[in-house]
């Protein structure tokens, strides 16, 4: 790296590399400055009215110390023996010297620059510009900031005598920090934004805070990330479009029934259970994504459930209130509007987890109009569930059951900002930089208007959802009581298709696997390439990823998936062909409303209550 002189221009001819950081017009900067601090009074305003007036209560204190135990025993692993936290001090000296020593070496212009002390992750976006290790000072932050997050990794993983729980949430907790202290998320130490301030002299703030305000302002005093341009989205407009009729309304679910496009269907009806975390026009984005389209293509005649966005009334519905008034109801709306008694039923996410504990009830009640069952990344044993785990242990719980206590439901901000934070890399650190920062407007996107349309949690269901599932595991282990009896996986003797995916950080691919065995028939594991959405939502015209078949899911999940077969594109096809497999027999399309009233066009009026 040469020293930064007046040769040292841009490949354009444009300013020296001192001259892009220095502010071109001071008295103009003073007055954005000024008005940068005036659109941050209103955020801060909008941030406290809503506590003033007692409509937010703060709940930011029991996630903090839950931080603060789980980092308290990591110390004392480290703290409680001299000649460890010596090591670990001696490890971290050690790279900062390595990387003090490579800046004196490439301020040096008769020495070769030596490589980095360390080197971000494959795919880490974040220091893509070219000052990063161009300019001594950015080169600097960033290494310096690698190897201290790359060292507090290492005391996670090499701190001995931890339970897995703890170490989990360790693990979690260091990448928060380490992602929200990153150089890049500040203006005076990401180059990029800092030319950007300086070029605009700090309009890019003052546009930034001006969102800010309006952020916090839409979600009620709280933050509610925009993540994308919503404005040209309207469900049942131009999103969630697919032509169908609202055959069935309860107090918790609508069931539609869609059009067909084939002269004949397949005699068995296909009714979809989607998750009620988010909304089921997932798998009806567009016409091109939709998998709703896609499957009544292929000759099905499909129903979904479209699950209520719940408030206060709906506080005290549990499990058997979502299998009574939403599949039960749904398998009876089914039958009313076709006759048929034999269904195939798909489960997505939490979805499926639903369909599995009603499928052990039914079982055991005699209801066996359900013929397959399909799960989409579907945790039915949660003994390595994904990272929403850290989340979940009896003092988080009881502190998320006295916070819905006071209105009967978790509003959808708290999960929606728990999913968020997951892959905060990617789903808040660039958008808190794009929009408050560079005050940018982010582009329109239908998946992410999709994930921004939080729903609530109703108190009762999300309590049994938080307990049966993620802190006693009851539902793999035979213990869940519903309806007043045990139920059992074992009771569902019906072929069942179980995909995963295999980025998946919600429903992991070992967990999806490793669930399979409880079920008492057989079980086509199936394993898709990417994640959790996008490894389900992947029309074959796509031509996208891959997904992989082998034997039978028993045993250890990396010899299953050694010597799985891989092929090219989407699993829908593989499906479909599974499907017909039960049952291929076929019969005049059916029409909604043939045999009685509908209530509406498709999405329905449920899908439209935002919170």
């Amino acid at each position: 790296m040469s020293k930064p002189d007046d040769s040292d221009k841009a490949e354009n001819g444009g300013p020296s590399a001192i001259e892009q950081y220095l502010v071109k017009d001071p008295e103009r900067f003073a007055l954005n400055m000024a008005r940068m601090i005036e659109q941050a009074g209103k955020a801060a305003s909008a941030w406290t009215e809503p506590r003033e007036k007692g409509e937010v209560r703060d709940h930011v204190a029991e996630p903090v110390v839950d931080m603060v135990k789980t980092f308290s025993k990591l110390s004392e692993y480290w703290l409680g023996d001299p000649q460890r936290a010596l090591e670990a001090q001696t490890r971290l000296f050690a790279g900062y010297m390595t990387v003090w020593a490579n800046a004196i070496q490439k301020v040096n212009p008769n020495t070769e620059a030596p490589p980095d002390a360390v080197q971000p992750e494959r795919g880490d976006k974040r220091f893509q510009d070219p000052e990063w290790g161009r300019n001594a000072f950015f080169d600097f932050l960033k290494q310096a900031y690698l190897v201290t997050s790359r060292w507090a990794n290492e005391l996670v993983e090499h701190a001995e005598g931890l339970d897995e729980h703890t170490r989990h949430k360790a693990s979690f907790y260091v990448k928060q920090v380490s992602n929200a202290i990153a150089p890049s998320n500040f203006i005076l130490t990401n180059p990029e934004l800092f030319r950007e301030t300086v070029a605009s002299n700090g309009e890019n703030l003052v546009r930034g805070m001006k969102m800010l305000a309006e952020d916090i302002a839409a979600g009620r005093g709280d933050l509610k990330l925009r993540q994308a341009d919503y404005t040209p989205f309207e469900i049942g407009k131009n999103i969630a479009t697919t032509p169908g009729k609202v055959i069935g309304r309860s107090d918790v679910a609508e069931i539609i029934q869609y059009d067909p496009v084939t002269e004949t269907v397949l005699k068995r009806p296909l009714l979809i259970c989607p998750p009620w975390i988010n909304k089921f026009y997932i798998l009806d984005l567009n016409p091109q994504k939709s998998f709703i389209r896609w499957a009544i293509e292929q000759g099905h005649t499909v129903f979904v459930i479209s699950w209520i966005n719940p408030d206060e009334r709906h506080g005290a519905k549990g499990w058997e209130a979502y299998i009574r008034e939403g599949l039960q109801y749904g398998l009876d709306m089914v039958e009313k509007a076709t006759g048929e008694k034999e269904v195939n039923a798909i489960g997505y996410c939490v979805g499926g987890t639903l369909l599995a504990a009603a499928l052990a009830l039914l079982a055991q009640e005699g209801d066996h109009r359900i013929k397959s069952a399909t799960f989409f990344t579907t945790q039915v044993d949660f003994t390595y569930a994904g990272d929403l785990k850290v989340f979940v242990d009896e003092d988080q719980v009881a502190a998320v059951e006295r916070s819905m206590s006071e209105k009967g439901y978790l509003e959808g901000t708290k999960m929606a900002t728990a999913f968020n934070m997951l892959r905060s890399g990617d789903l808040i650190w660039p958008y808190v930089i794009n929009n408050y920062m560079r005050g940018k407007e982010p582009l329109p996107f239908d998946l992410l208007y999709w994930n921004s349309d939080s729903t609530r949690m109703a108190a009762a269901n999300h309590s049994f959802y938080l307990r049966n599932c993620y802190l006693e595991n009851n539902l793999s282990r035979g213990t869940m009581e519903l309806a007043g009896r045990t139920v059992s996986l074992a009771d569902i003797t019906i072929p069942v298709y179980n995909l995963a995916t295999k980025e998946d950080h919600i429903a992991p691919a070992l967990s999806v696997f490793l669930g399979s065995r409880f079920f008492g028939g057989d079980v086509e594991y199936v394993m898709a390439g990417s994640g959790h959405i996008a490894g389900v939502v992947n029309p074959p015209a796509a031509r996208k990823y891959q997904y992989w078949t082998g034997g039978k899911p028993v045993g250890d999940f990396n010899a299953w998936l050694a010597t799985a077969h891989e092929h090219p594109g989407s699993w829908w096809t593989h499906w479909q062909h599974w499907i017909e497999n039960q049952d291929n027999i076929r019969v005049p399309a059916r029409k909604p409303g043939k045999h009685m009233k509908t209530l509406g066009d498709a999405p329905g009026t449920y899908v439209k209550v935002r919170v």
